[in-house]
C-alpha cells in the first residue's frame, strides 16, 4: 500500500473527469469526552533551518524559497507498504450526520475548465528526515478563520518515528508551475496523536491554518469547501488532487464514483491515483459550477487494484475542525 496523490482514471462504476491544466509541538488540552485515541496535537510550522514561520516576513521568505525550479523537482510523496500500518482507529458514525457550509471566493476566481477547482491545490514541503523536498495535495476548508486547509496526516508529520514537515506551503490551483493565486505558508498544523505516535491510517487526517497573503485569506480568495462527518461509507464522491501518474502531478485531476467500506473501517474508491495525490479532498455533493463540495475524506493510500483509501470522517474529525477552525 502506498501513500498517494490524485489523478483522473476511468472507473467501471464511476464517471471520469479530467481537470484543467494542470497532484511536533505541544499537545493542547482536549475535552474529557474525547477518547485518547482521537486527541489531536497542534504545532508551529518551521523553516528547514529551524526558524518558526511566525510572521508575515517569515512567510514571505518561505515563498521565495519555493522557486519554480524547486517546485518542479519536488518528489511526489509516496510510501511503501512496510512503512504504513493497518488502520487501528476503526471509526464509525458516532452521532447524526452533519455538515458545515462551503463558502465561495472572490467573484473573479474563474476556473478555466469545468472540473478544476480553485479550492484544491498542491502542497510543497521539506522532510527533515532526509532533507528532500516533496509534494502532496490539499483543499481549502471554510471555517471561522477563513485560513484553513485539509490534507493527509502524513503530509504534515512523518508518523511514528518521524517529525513535523518543514518549509510547508500551499499553491491553490497550481498548474505546471503557474501560481494563479500565489502561495500560502502554513501557520499552524494539527493532526491526530495516533497518527503522530503510530501512523494510524484510520486517523491519517490533518488541518492546517495558513498565513494570509498580502492581507488576503485563502478561503476569501479561492473559496472553501464545507466539511461532512458521520455519513454512510457509501457515498457519491468527487476526488481531486495532483497524482504523479497523471501529467507528472503538474495538472489537477478529478475522479468520480461511489465509495465503499473497507474492512478496517476506512472508505475506498477505485481511482488509481498515485503518489502526490495524498491529502486531496474527497467531496460529497461537488458543485461543478463553483468547484466546491463537502469534504468527507482525504486521500491516504493506494491499495491493490487501483483502490484509493481515506480515513472515515466521524465526530473526531469534526472535533479537530472545532479545535483548529478559529485559529488565526
Amino acid at each position: 500500500m502506498r501513500s498517494l496523490r490524485q489523478a483522473l482514471l476511468p472507473l467501471a462504476t464511476a464517471v471520469m473527469l479530467a481537470l484543467v491544466g494542470a497532484g511536533p509541538a505541544a499537545a493542547e488540552p482536549e475535552s474529557a469526552a474525547v477518547p485518547a485515541g482521537n486527541a489531536t496535537t497542534a504545532a508551529t510550522p518551521r523553516l528547514a533551518g529551524g526558524a518558526p514561520v511566525d510572521s508575515a516576513a517569515t512567510a514571505a521568505a518561505l515563498a521565495r524559497y519555493w522557486t519554480p525550479e524547486r517546485m518542479s523537482k519536488a518528489i511526489s510523496l509516496d510510501r511503501t507498504a512496510g512503512s504504513l500500518r493497518a488502520a487501528q482507529s476503526k471509526a464509525g458514525p458516532t452521532g447524526k450526520p452533519g455538515s458545515t457550509p462551503p463558502a465561495e471566493g472572490r467573484s473573479d476566481t474563474v476556473r478555466p475548465l469545468v472540473t478544476e477547482s480553485a479550492a484544491v491545490g498542491k502542497v510543497f514541503f521539506t522532510n527533515p528526515s532526509n532533507g528532500l523536498n516533496y509534494t502532496c495535495s490539499a483543499g481549502s476548508l471554510n471555517s471561522p478563520s477563513k485560513q484553513m486547509l485539509i490534507t493527509a496526516g502524513h503530509c504534515v508529520h512523518g508518523g511514528s518515528g518521524g517529525t513535523w514537515m518543514t518549509n510547508w506551503t500551499y499553491v491553490p490551483r497550481y498548474r505546471s508551475g503557474a501560481r494563479p493565486f500565489g502561495t500560502y505558508a502554513a501557520k499552524q498544523f494539527r493532526t491526530f496523536n495516533s497518527w503522530i505516535s503510530s501512523s494510524d491510517l484510520g486517523r491519517d487526517v490533518a488541518m492546517v491554518t495558513t498565513w494570509p497573503l498580502n492581507g488576503n485569506k485563502v478561503v476569501n480568495v479561492t473559496g472553501g469547501h464545507g466539511l461532512s462527518w458521520n455519513y454512510s461509507r457509501t457515498q457519491a464522491m468527487t476526488v481531486m488532487g495532483y497524482p504523479s501518474n497523471r501529467d507528472g502531478g503538474q495538472i489537477q485531476w478529478a475522479c468520480q464514483g461511489t465509495t465503499r467500506a473497507v474492512g478496517d473501517g476506512r472508505i475506498e474508491l477505485q481511482c488509481d491515483f498515485g503518489s502526490g495525490s495524498s491529502g486531496g479532498p474527497w467531496l460529497r455533493e461537488f458543485n461543478d459550477a463553483n468547484g466546491l463540495g463537502y469534504v468527507n475524506g482525504a486521500m491516504s493510500t493506494l491499495a491493490t487494484g487501483g483502490w484509493n483509501r481515506s480515513s472515515y470522517f466521524d465526530d473526531a474529525v469534526k472535533a479537530m475542525f472545532d479545535a483548529q477552525g478559529s485559529v488565526t
